[in-house]
Formats: C-alpha cells, sequence, structure tokens
C-alpha cells in the first residue's frame, strides 16, 4: 500500500512513471540488509547501498550518448574492458534492457 503522500504525487505527476530502483544496469548490484550494531549489542536492521552514480557514456559504434545507472565497480570494468563490450555482456546476462 502506497501512503497518501506519494498517492497525491503520483496523480499530479510528479513522479516518473517508471521508477528507477538502486540497482546498477551493468553488474546488477542491489541493496543488501544487516543490522547497525550499538556499543550495547543492541542491533536494528539497516540496509547496505551500492555506490550508484548516474553516468553518460559515449557509444561509438550506435554515435550516440546514453545514460547509465552504474556502480563504481561496473565504471571500472568500462574503462577495462569499453562500453560496447560490457553493454553487450550486460544485454546477455539480462541486467540491462536500453
Amino acid at each position: 500500500m502506497i501512503c497518501r503522500y506519494l498517492q497525491s504525487h503520483f496523480k499530479t505527476g510528479h513522479f516518473n512513471s517508471t521508477y528507477m530502483a538502486r540497482v546498477c544496469q551493468i553488474t546488477g548490484k542491489r541493496p543488501h540488509t544487516g543490522n547497525n550494531v550499538s556499543h550495547a549489542n543492541n542491533k536494528t536492521r539497516r540496509r547496505f547501498y551500492p555506490n550508484l552514480h548516474t553516468k553518460r557514456f559515449f557509444v561509438p559504434e550506435e554515435g550516440k550518448w546514453i545514460t547509465l545507472k552504474v556502480s563504481t565497480n561496473a565504471i571500472k570494468t568500462i574503462n577495462k574492458k569499453g562500453i560496447t563490450e560490457v553493454l553487450k555482456e550486460a544485454r546477455e546476462k539480462g541486467t540491462l534492457s536500453l
């Protein structure tokens, strides 16, 4: 169930119809869950988010820019292998839908 605040914003169009999750489009990294542990050893649930950045890449074969939400690990992989090879692997793996 969506709270009333969000329902009103969806109706007025303040949010895009597609919600972007905190998931890397290349590696598929997503949030993990764990505990905050205090000095008194109290445990409360928390989420560990991947280090994501929205970045534009130029694809020379297509002659256009694409915008991807990628982790820092994926940026290093793109620098090493090249954007074309990484996009091909991500499409085969199913993490990218462009």
